[in-house]
């Protein structure tokens, strides 16, 4: 039988997703067990990582397990032509979880399908990213006290920011509203509204970051304009800089408001904003130990109590 992967976060039920919430709080009271004592995690990063790697190199330090991997394909054996198959046969030989993070859409998908050992995407291109999803979510629950009925205004690439995509896919099970603010050129690809759609989530595009598409939020996402995803860089040049959240734009908004960002940021929120109470990117960047923490063990069948 095939091991459980989590590779979209239409993986996850609705259930399944409250249950990670549930584990993740937990770590967050405790984080340091020794629940991964005698297992190896492979990780296979094919594109640079900070955040993500380094937060679930922390999750499995603290939960006493080992790592193994890489997280520049110029020192493994993709430069030698070995193919994705190869790597992932070859890894699940040393390894009880593999974690992956690869330029191409669809490569996680193909990972699980080859592997003996659970796989994690942890992105591939700009379809999916389901444990920054899961962070999210976690960090959303956190400050809000539900998941239900929220208004959600998502600001800047919403063509390529897989992030945002499996964003909207997670919230569909609890009545989100989305806004989506977004110059034509970066704005949310019909497949997602058409998900929306057949999901009956309620949803408005916005070309400016108003006020109305701020002050009705009771979540702001923020996000970076990813130049490694431009072919051309002049229209790269000419989105990068489109929209920046400033503190005062902060004044009229509801006081439940959270800004996240999934991070790194460039120029799209001010370092004005950093000390605003409303602003929760780094502690939500902190939630990613947490979430990791329980999918990884959820994968692995582990009992966290």
């Amino acid at each position: 039988m095939k091991p459980k992967s989590l590779v979209n976060i239409d993986d996850y039920s609705r259930d399944d997703i409250l249950r990670i919430i549930e584990t993740a709080s937990k770590f967050k009271k405790h984080p340091d067990r020794s629940l991964l004592k005698g297992l190896v995690c492979g990780t296979l990063f094919f594109e640079p990582s900070t955040r993500t790697r380094l937060s679930f190199e922390t999750a499995i330090n603290r939960l006493e397990g080992r790592i193994i991997g890489f997280s520049d394909t110029a020192t493994s054996s993709a430069t030698k032509g070995e193919s994705l198959k190869d790597t992932i046969m070859m890894v699940s030989n040393y390894t009880d979880i593999i974690i992956m993070r690869h330029h191409l859409e669809g490569s996680a998908r193909y990972a699980s399908e080859v592997s003996p050992v659970p796989i994690i995407n942890a992105g591939d291109g700009s379809n999916q990213h389901p444990t920054q999803t899961m962070l999210d979510i976690f960090s959303i629950h956190e400050t809000q006290q539900t998941l239900e009925n929220l208004t959600i205004t998502i600001v800047g690439d919403l063509k390529y920011g897989r992030a945002v995509h499996s964003l909207i896919e997670g919230l569909s099970h609890f009545n989100p509203t989305f806004n989506f603010v977004a110059p034509e050129e970066m704005k949310i690809p019909d497949k997602h509204k058409l998900y929306c759609d057949k999901k009956s989530i309620k949803y408005q595009e916005f070309a400016d970051f108003s006020p109305e598409s701020i002050n009705s939020a009771d979540i702001l996402y923020m996000t970076r304009v990813q130049k490694e995803r431009f072919t051309d860089l002049m229209e790269y040049e000419k989105v990068k800089n489109v929209y920046t959240l400033r503190n005062e734009m902060l004044k009229d908004s509801k006081p439940n408001l959270k800004v996240l960002h999934p991070l790194p940021r460039v120029k799209e929120i001010d370092q004005d904003v950093d000390n605003n109470p409303k602003a929760y990117y780094f502690e939500q960047a902190r939630n990613g130990i947490y979430t990791r923490q329980a999918v990884i063990c959820d994968l692995l069948n582990i009992d966290v109590d």
